[in-house]
């Protein structure tokens, strides 16, 4: 029997997704690593340069690009963004507004009127 526990360790596009950032545009140690979760605690809790860089610039992956637009990762899709974008790219997509982002933006806050009008008709059968 083993007298000690072994690390929990992921595959870094399981930790990048987790960290919000574009694998690819992390550094190749990183990419071609296994990061336990004592990597990526003290990586959360004290990151570097190049994941403060990342965060701060991109590239950004789908789900970051979506919810800084304010639109859901299929919306993006729709909108015929399929890439990862920078913070530039996203702040310049909402200065252009095109016709739709502002139709994802409408149908996204829909959705979570809906979800609410749900969640609160739920609540009010359990009381």
């Amino acid at each position: 029997m083993k007298s000690h526990q072994s690390a929990q360790t992921m595959k870094p596009a399981t930790a990048a997704k987790k960290l919000g950032v574009y694998l690819p545009a992390t550094p190749a140690e990183f990419q071609e690593g296994v990061v336990s979760r004592a990597d990526l605690n003290e990586l959360q809790a004290n990151p570097p340069e190049w994941l403060q860089e990342l965060r701060r610039n991109g590239p950004h992956p789908r789900p970051v690009v979506a919810a800084r637009l304010g639109v859901s990762i299929a919306g993006l899709a729709r909108g015929g963004v399929t890439e990862a974008l920078t913070t530039e790219q996203i702040d310049a997509l909402r200065e252009e507004g095109p016709e739709w982002l502002e139709k994802e933006r409408a149908t996204q806050a829909e959705v979570r009127k809906e979800n609410a009008r749900i969640k609160e008709k739920k609540q009010a059968q359990e009381s």
